[in-house]
């Protein structure tokens, strides 16, 4: 391969953008509500520590995505089975972090082993399980576009639900409990919701980078924010610019969508990171200017 076949696969549509982009409209619109509930939901997930968790309910999602293809049913529905599953599991069964993360670490291999023993059995197009993994931007058809909305919709009217008891007990889950914030159902609520956003970013950025979108946008916000509205606020930002941002880079090349998303959220993530320890040697710097008292 040389720079001209590298410019031709990155570059090569840009004299019918306007057309391509038209053809993935669907996508767009679909990409701008998952990194807006995405980033949204990627706040709690930065609170109560499950980045983890994000990557074990892909991999049982990619696993009902992947049997949906094989028996020839609807991919998203089969996506959001496999996700509910593993969220259910993990949020019932993994009250405790040591607990969890021993759950996820059993059900990943699992849902991965499943996904491939699926995929080796279909017969069908080859994109069609590469998109599994690492995303499609053509994938979303028009009847799968108001199943995507409605899902981000219910993910985000739960979130604003039970916001209040969420983030008391995201920041600290023993005053919570001892105040009567249920919290064994606002957790397995949450991870609930979770394994809903996580089935539409299966099929959006695929199994493999759902985490670009779920947990990168909101890191990039906690690293120059702090307030109760600005981190939430900041982090669907950036996850809409890294999902809508992917998709209209994508569309003028003949690569995949997930590259160009998880490079616009690592690059934003960086951005922040770097502003956020200057900030810091601002802060701890000693005041230039001050003089010492003079003694007497």
């Amino acid at each position: 391969m040389n720079w001209t076949d590298v410019w031709e696969a990155m570059f090569g549509g840009l004299a019918d953008y306007g057309d391509i982009l038209a053809l993935v409209s669907n996508s767009v619109i679909a990409g701008a509500a998952l990194g807006l509930v995405g980033g949204l939901v990627g706040v709690f997930i930065m609170q109560r520590d499950m980045a983890f968790a994000v990557h074990g309910i892909s991999e049982l999602s990619f696993a009902g995505a992947a049997a949906a293809l094989l028996i020839g049913a609807d991919v998203v529905l089969g996506s959001i089975f496999g996700s509910l599953i593993a969220a259910g599991l993990i949020g019932w069964l993994g009250a405790r972090a040591r607990d969890r993360n021993s759950i996820i670490g059993v059900l990943m291999p699992f849902g991965l082993g499943l996904g491939i023993l699926f995929l080796s059995l279909y017969s069908g197009r080859s994109a069609n399980r590469f998109s599994l993994l690492t995303g499609q931007i053509v994938s979303v058809q028009s009847g799968q576009l108001s199943l995507l909305i409605g899902i981000s919709l219910v993910v985000l009217a739960g979130i604003v639900l039970i916001w209040r008891p969420l983030r008391f007990d995201s920041l600290d889950p023993q005053s919570a409990a001892a105040r009567g914030v249920p919290t064994t159902a606002v957790s397995l609520i949450f991870m609930l919701l979770l394994g809903l956003i996580v089935a539409v970013s299966v099929h959006i950025i695929g199994a493999l980078l759902v985490m670009a979108l779920l947990v990168t946008p909101a890191a990039a916000a906690m690293r120059i924010a702090s307030g109760p509205l600005s981190v939430p606020l900041l982090a669907a930002t950036f996850g809409f610019v890294s999902a809508v941002g992917g998709i209209l880079l994508a569309i003028a090349g003949t690569l995949p969508v997930s590259p160009y998303i998880t490079t616009i959220s690592f690059a934003i993530y960086v951005v922040c990171r770097l502003v956020g320890r200057r900030r810091e040697r601002v802060t701890r710097a000693p005041r230039s200017g001050t003089s010492k008292p003079a003694r007497a």
